[in-house]
């Protein structure tokens, strides 16, 4: 019996062995790092999954870039680098050989399913700001970031999971779904971003409740907890789900196949919202995640409707 990862090839239609080891890097990739993202792409018909784990592999990739810091390397000589992975991008994209596995991928993906390519230039412009800008003062600054970072991640998936609406008029439900995922990050992450030298918290937000990098950093530093700290991420995570709100339509948008791999992942990172909350926001001394059972118990019933979808088309 094939592996999961051949199968999945076999019935995308990727016969070329080059292509094949390229998808097969996308995929490991979004087996390591993206737990929710993998079990999420487990119920999306075989035949879509390569293209998904393609697409996580690339911002996977690219983000490396930027968060490693183990070689000591300056801003500057990240910025260089994502530079020289933006001119590879669009070489692989414009049908030249790809300086990477995961471009290799994720161009073919963008091929077969005619992906604008204005949505990788904006996924890098954000990338860069990440090498240049540790802070945003409101949220109409961080949109320009997470536009890049998160919005058009949604976009760049919705080809693939396929509509049953005109696809431009599923957009901002998908636009949404990904900022509701980036800014769920931001907040289980906010301790490792501030070990960065990053806030992705708007300032003015922070404010309103007498929080600011100082105060952060300091509970960072001493594991001790503010209440000021806990009223301000009360009040952002709520802001979150409210996106979160605006994001759920767009499940019903998609096309029956692919709605059980979206509403799983929506859940699920939904859920880190009510775990953050459950940990009384304590989030600068630790990483919470939803439980293994909690996500099974998600999964499981996901992939009965996924079967019972695929079956009827």
């Amino acid at each position: 019996m094939p592996s999961p990862g051949r199968a999945e090839l076999d019935a995308a239609g990727v016969t070329d062995p080059g292509l094949r080891a390229a998808y097969a890097t996308c995929r490991a990739l979004n087996a390591h790092h993206g737990r929710t993202y993998f079990l999420a792409t487990r119920l999306l018909p075989p035949e879509r999954r390569p293209a998904v784990h393609a697409l996580y592999g690339f911002a996977r990739f690219a983000d490396e870039i930027v968060d490693d810091l183990r070689d000591g390397r300056p801003a500057p000589d990240r910025a260089a680098r994502l530079d020289a992975l933006d001119a590879e991008l669009r070489q692989a994209l414009a049908g030249g050989p790809a300086a990477h596995p995961v471009l290799a991928a994720v161009a073919d993906t963008a091929r077969r399913f005619t992906i604008d390519p204005a949505h990788f230039t904006a996924f890098m412009t954000s990338m860069r700001m990440d090498t240049e800008v540790t802070d945003y003062a409101t949220f109409d600054d961080l949109a320009v970031y997470v536009h890049g970072s998160a919005a058009v991640i949604g976009l760049q998936m919705l080809p693939v999971l396929g509509t049953t609406v005109p696809r431009a008029e599923a957009e901002a439900p998908a636009a949404a779904l990904g900022v509701a995922f980036q800014i769920t990050n931001f907040l289980r992450d906010v301790g490792e971003d501030l070990d960065r030298g990053r806030i992705y918290l708007p300032a003015a937000e922070l404010a309103a409740f007498g929080v600011d990098r100082e105060l952060l950093t300091w509970c960072r530093r001493t594991r001790r907890q503010d209440p000021r700290v806990r009223r301000a991420l009360a009040h952002l995570v709520a802001h979150t789900r409210a996106v979160y709100r605006r994001a759920a339509p767009g499940v019903g948008m998609l096309e029956p196949v692919s709605r059980a791999c979206v509403a799983c992942a929506f859940t699920l990172y939904r859920g880190i919202l009510d775990e953050i909350e459950s940990a009384g926001y304590d989030v600068l001394h630790r990483r919470v995640s939803v439980p293994a059972r909690t996500r099974a118990a998600v999964a499981v019933p996901g992939l009965v409707r996924a079967l019972a979808a695929r079956a009827r088309t």
